[in-house]
């Protein structure tokens, strides 16, 4: 029998609505790694050739199928934003309404209203007081969760409500659990008698928490365990007498999951940080560790946001490092007070202008080296500190500001840090004047500074003219500027120089007090773009043809009397044929009287994905190259006199969509040999598996082969490896000879829990690009490290040092 009722807003058990709500919505906290994921698995996998991909969603697609779905209705509106304007259709085998204020319904009763159902062996429904009873066999479901129960009671209007024997499951996050009570007070209020949370299978806990007691709060999204066990099977891992967690996004009070891990410089490290949210647009973290072979560290950060401003200050303190120092480190920190100290801030202060500071400073430059070394860190040489003003306009833009910099190297001096900055100013105006013509002008001021070293200010001005011919099928690009440098030198700059020739053949030191230098820069940029239509083993395709000539001209100028401030010699390589320059910076300008003639082909699918790209070019020189950088014997390197660069080719293929090959040639036809090299193979094994291979050789330099992988062996699986191999290179001293890096490892991945454990065996990084040491005893150039880290999917993990680490080293991996 079927009876349509009145519209109520939630009619017989809206109160278990919250039961499931409050504990797995705990497990999305804002400072927790939780992902979404969907039941069935999906994900987005990451494209290939990409360098950074985004984490691998959950996966519960292995999960058991959960009984409590039996009366899952996938048809059933998930649309929740009508409740209250729906109406509520009952169906039942039997409704007593003699009372005519009290139906009574009985035999398979279902109540259905918008995105919610209930079902019941009997339901009473007060009509006047909106008071219900449910009982025998309870069953709900709206659009986010489903729940089971034995009885049910409480009143609609006061959205109040008991239900007792409780099992619950969500359907988006799938969390599930029991309670052996559910207690809503109102619609933001329940207590949870006797309550577990998992996301693992139902009646299959790999893990869960069990509370005596748990409070849920919505209006304040905060939930309290007490008398809470974490466990792990049956094995109770760790007591909480009180717990706190937040059940939405909002950020709360309370600790973070702790870090576990190992240093071979600090021994085994145990993090224990602790949230404090103080404000909503302020917060800060205490994090007390312990590492065995140093001793305690507390590591503090303090955020916070007003209108106009944001700020983040991180300081890590150690009152005193009892570790040991390394022979040949230039520092002493045995029995000392170690800090590091890292502020940045943004504070607008006009219109399009702000003030941002970043300051990096530490007590010794063996900090890193010590407590940085993790398993998947990078190693740090240097830290920058900076402040600036900077603001812009539709043409323009400048800024105003300094840069310091701190050698982080323990096995090097401060001779190896930059020139610092202090201060510099650019001014940068890019202004159309029509469609076709523009103007420009790039202009910089920098005042250098490094003890011991000729310092002085720079001014770089460069003033431009450029024009765009052109339409689809061809362009010409001319432009013209002028490049005036100018310096102001101090601190015994007559003592610093480049031997360069005076009057007959004699050679001697010099440089000015106030050198310059004033040139012209002209170039003209032309291309044609042809395409056709072409069908490549039954697949058809576009594919172009682009031709390109680039004309650059750049009369000589002697610049042996500039200093070098933060000049140097660009890695040559395709792009480098139509760049106006073969140096960084503004201490040297290349001459030039160069031809570059270039072509391009592409093949475009019907989609418009670029299956194939192909490029070779070369700079023809009509005046030898007289500009050169000193060479180490402080004499400027001779002219060269070559007719030609060398040969560039580079190639782009992805021939399906589960293979990508990425490669770059050049070669030199004045010296007949290869100066550059590099092929990398990446393919996609199935949606969890990817193998990347890849070879890199630079003359004079590096010769490398790597290969990377993550290879599944079932769904639950993975094999995890890779291995850096480098060539002695005649010449060059320096550890990076031999196997560099070989990492092994495998992952589990089950319903909600995964494993990782994984090995790497690794050249120190303390002595990367640094030539070995002669102290006597400094043998330490190789270091292993082995970590294990648990993931309790929808909880957090153990640690977070595996995953950068395989991001660094797996291309693709996710």
């Amino acid at each position: 029998m079927t009876r349509k009722l009145p519209p109520r807003r939630l009619l017989a058990v809206a109160a278990a609505l919250a039961l499931a709500g409050g504990p797995i919505d705990a497990v999305a906290s804002g400072t927790g790694p939780h992902r979404k994921t969907s039941l069935d698995g999906s994900e987005q996998v990451c494209p290939l050739g990409s360098f950074h991909c985004a984490p691998r969603p959950y996966n519960y697609a292995m999960c058991r199928p959960n009984a409590m779905l039996a009366f899952y209705d996938p048809t059933l509106s998930r649309d929740s934003s009508v409740r209250d304007t729906s109406n509520t259709y009952v169906w039942a085998q039997h409704v007593d309404s003699s009372n005519q204020t009290v139906y009574h319904l009985s035999g398979n009763v279902r109540m259905d209203r918008a995105d919610q159902r209930l079902q019941a062996d009997t339901v009473d429904y007060n009509d006047d007081t909106t008071d219900y009873d449910a009982r025998g066999n309870v069953r709900y479901q709206d659009y986010g969760q489903l729940m089971a129960a034995t009885h049910a009671r409480g009143n609609d209007d006061a959205s109040t409500g008991i239900a007792d024997d409780v099992r619950y499951q969500m359907l988006d996050s799938r969390g599930n659990g029991v309670a052996n009570q559910a207690q809503m007070f109102d619609a933001d209020h329940t207590l949870y008698t006797k309550a577990t949370y998992s996301t693992c299978d139902v009646g299959h806990h790999v893990w869960e928490f069990r509370g005596k007691s748990i409070t849920v709060n919505k209006e304040t999204g905060r939930g309290v365990a007490h008398n809470a066990t974490f466990r792990v099977g049956n094995v109770p891992v760790l007591y909480l007498p009180w717990f706190s967690f937040p059940v939405d996004n909002r950020r709360m009070t309370g600790f973070l999951y702790p870090t576990i891990g190992h240093t071979s410089r600090s021994g085994y490290m145990l993090s224990t940080p602790f949230y404090l949210n103080l404000a909503p647009n302020y917060d800060a973290t205490l994090d007390p560790r312990i590492y065995t072979l140093r001793g305690p560290m507390l590591d503090g950060e303090f955020r916070y946001m007003v209108p106009g401003s944001s700020s983040t200050m991180d300081v890590q303190y150690v009152p005193n490092d009892h570790g040991t120092n390394d022979p040949g480190t230039t520092s002493d920190t045995q029995g000392t007070r170690r800090y590091r100290v890292t502020l940045t801030d943004t504070v607008h202060l006009w219109q399009s202008w702000n003030f941002s500071t970043s300051i990096d400073r530490s007590s010794d430059n063996s900090f890193y080296y010590d407590f940085g070394n993790d398993l998947g860190g990078a190693p740090v040489y240097i830290l920058t500190s900076s402040a600036q003003i900077a603001g812009g306009g539709k043409w323009w833009n400048a800024s105003v500001g300094g840069t310091a910099y701190q050698n982080m190297n323990p096995f090097l001096t401060d001779a190896s840090l930059p020139y610092r900055q202090l201060p510099y100013a650019n001014f940068n105006v890019d202004l159309p004047l029509n469609r076709w013509l523009e103007f420009g002008m790039t202009n910089q001021f920098v005042a250098f500074r490094k003890p011991g070293y000729v310092e002085g200010s720079r001014e770089d001005i460069e003033p431009w003219i450029g024009a765009d011919f052109g339409t689809p099928a061809w362009f010409v690009r001319p432009r013209v500027a002028w490049r005036y440098t100018d310096y102001q030198l101090s601190n015994g700059y007559q003592d610093y120089g480049y031997y360069g020739l005076l009057g007959s053949g004699t050679s001697t030191p010099f440089m000015q007090k106030s050198p310059s230098r004033s040139l012209p820069i002209v170039s003209v940029d032309s291309g044609l773009v042809f395409d056709r239509n072409i069908s490549l083993f039954g697949q058809s395709y576009t594919q172009t043809l682009e031709p390109r000539l680039y004309y650059l001209y750049v009369p000589y100028r002697n610049q042996d009397n500039l200093p070098l401030f933060d000049s140097s010699l660009m890695t040559f390589d395709y792009w480098q044929l139509f760049s106006t320059n073969q140096f960084a910076g503004a201490d040297r300008q290349m001459n030039a009287n160069n031809l570059t003639a270039a072509v391009t082909t592409r093949l475009l699918d019907d989609g418009g994905v670029e299956r194939l790209s192909a490029s070779f070019g070369q700079i023809r020189y009509f005046t030898p190259q007289e500009v050169q950088m000193p060479n180490g014997a402080n004499t400027v390197s001779p002219a060269t006199d070559w007719s030609g660069s060398s040969y560039v080719a580079q190639l782009d293929l992805q021939f399906s969509d589960r293979w990508h090959v990425n490669s770059s040639y050049q070669w030199s036809p004045n010296t007949r040999r290869t100066d550059m090299a590099m092929l990398q193979l990446q393919g996609r094994l199935g949606l969890d598996g990817v193998v990347n291979f890849a070879y890199r050789y630079r003359k004079g330099l590096m010769e490398q082969y790597s290969v990377s992988a993550v290879y599944p062996l079932s769904e639950r699986w993975r094999l995890i490896g890779a291995w850096t191999y480098a060539e002695p290179i005649k010449g060059v001293v320096t550890p990076l000879k031999g196997t560099i890096e070989a990492l092994a490892g495998v992952e589990y991945d089950s319903c909600c829990v995964t494993l990782r454990l994984v090995d790497r065996s690794y050249v120190n990084q303390g002595y990367y690009g640094v030539a070995p040491p002669t102290t006597p005893g400094q043998t330490n150039l190789r270091d292993n490290a082995v970590m294990f880290e648990v993931v309790f999917k929808g909880m957090g993990s153990t640690g977070g040092q595996i995953d950068p680490l395989l991001h660094r080293d797996i291309l693709g991996y996710q």
